[in-house]
């Protein structure tokens, strides 16, 4: 059932956004009279399809193929090498009949509807939701670093005020991409009542890109929730508001302490020292053979997160402001990528990578979240000057107008197919490294 969910959201963002996209070249084509032959939701594959109908001189319909979609514009060298079409004279109605400034806001006419869609649903998003951050003033107890965070220096106790000398008002502003995706970033901490300034390595984001590692998480006494009923913590009489203070005669200061130690003692049985009020009780429990009690952890940090709310006015530089980063620390990643900064094989993934950043539980706010920045994404690898995809076609229709004369069809058709390489032998590392990914964890 979770992958089911996973599968069934990323497939819902890709239908909303290939089919936005792709209708940003159709009415693109249409406006300027060039007719469509197809309008396709992902690909009909050697012919196969779900279903499909016609209207006027297009077909409509739905491929087996859930990887994009595309229209197919007569006159056009495109995905699908019709090369039949492209021998006979041109007609008035075909693609390449048009002036290039026509044939240029066709093609940059789905890209230009992925730009707009971003920015609109993370302004929508902002509006309706708003946001919780938490105040950096809350995290009263300080961190607990991860062994990433230990590397780069990181202790247990350790306040970060901000990045780069500029104070930090949200705990997401010190987590946020572009802190660890542009090079000479530095923490300031309060560490035993001194400043320090902690550099952050070039390749910090290669550390941390795997899921199981983190710079740090915040530091929380260990005190009890809520009990699981049936469990071992509700056998032993554990209560809400129970503060675990010590582990068989070792003392437990906070709940990361409590959950390093208390997989020791899986399956068998040791003694808790609880605080209940002013009373230091001690109580016998058998631990559970994966190593839990059976017991939620009482979240201090939840009952102070700060709600925001926006007025749909507001909402526009705040949700434009996000839309804008989010871009930005894509493009600085893909930089990085290129550059050879970042590892592919950890940075990189397909569809399947991509679902697990749904979950397995349906969120309308963070199924909008990764839409928007899905679609702004898209945009933006569309628009890289790659044959086959619309960045390429921009580029050639560029040299057109600055040349004043057509490229080649020969020229045009052989580029096709080395971008239509390139994208399946990108398309192929991206899912042999989610499946990698599975294998390897």
């Amino acid at each position: 059932m979770d992958a089911l969910i996973m599968a069934s959201q990323i497939i819902l963002a890709l239908a909303i956004l290939v089919t936005l996209h792709e209708l940003g070249h159709f009415v693109a084509a249409r406006m300027f009279g060039i007719k469509v032959e197809k309008f396709y939701l992902f690909f009909d594959a050697w012919g196969f399809k779900l279903f499909s109908f016609k209207r006027g001189d297009t077909e409509y319909g739905i491929g087996w193929l859930p990887l994009g979609g595309y229209v197919k514009i007569a006159g056009m060298v495109d995905e699908s090498m019709d090369t039949e079409q492209l021998k006979k004279a041109a007609e008035p109605w075909e693609f390449r009949s048009k002036p290039a400034w026509q044939r240029l806001i066709v093609m940059i006419g789905g890209v230009t509807v992925n730009f707009v869609l971003g920015f609109l649903i993370f302004i929508l998003a902002t509006w309706y939701y708003g946001e919780s951050k938490l105040p950096l003033s809350e995290v009263k107890y300080g961190i607990h670093a991860q062994e990433v965070g230990r590397n780069i220096g990181l202790k247990d106790g350790d306040v970060i005020l901000g990045v780069n000398g500029v104070p930090a008002k949200y705990i997401d502003e010190i987590k946020k991409p572009s802190v660890f995706l542009n090079s000479g970033n530095y923490y300031d901490v309060m560490r035993d009542g001194q400043s320090i300034k902690l550099t952050l390595p070039d390749n910090i984001i290669d550390q941390i890109s795997d899921k199981k590692n983190s710079l740090f998480d915040l530091r929380m006494p260990c005190i009890v929730d809520s009990v699981a009923p049936g469990f071992e913590a509700e056998k032993a009489g554990l209560k809400k508001n129970d503060q675990v203070i010590g582990l068989n005669d070792t003392a437990v200061a906070w709940y990361h302490e409590y959950k390093e130690r208390i997989v020791n003692y899986a399956g068998k049985k040791t003694n808790l020292s609880v605080l209940r009020g002013a009373d230091t009780l001690s109580i016998a429990v058998t631990v559970s053979k994966d190593g839990t009690l059976g017991f939620f952890q009482q979240v201090y940090y939840f009952n102070n997160l700060e709600n925001i709310d926006y007025s749909f006015a507001a909402a526009i530089p705040a949700g434009s402001s996000k839309a804008s980063e989010a871009l930005s620390d894509n493009i600085t990643g893909l930089k990085k990528l290129v550059s050879g900064k970042i590892d592919p094989r950890k940075s990189v993934q397909g569809p399947i990578g991509i679902a697990t950043m749904f979950g397995s539980t349906w969120v309308w706010e963070r199924f909008w979240a990764l839409t928007g920045l899905l679609s702004l994404i898209l945009a933006f690898m569309n628009l890289l000057p790659i044959p086959a995809l619309d960045g390429g076609h921009v580029v050639f229709l560029l040299v057109e107008m600055l040349i004043r004369r057509p490229l080649s069809e020969k020229f045009m058709q052989v580029m096709q197919v080395i971008g239509m390489v390139l994208l399946l032998g990108l398309m192929v590392f991206a899912f042999g490294n989610d499946i990698y990914k599975i294998f390897a964890k």
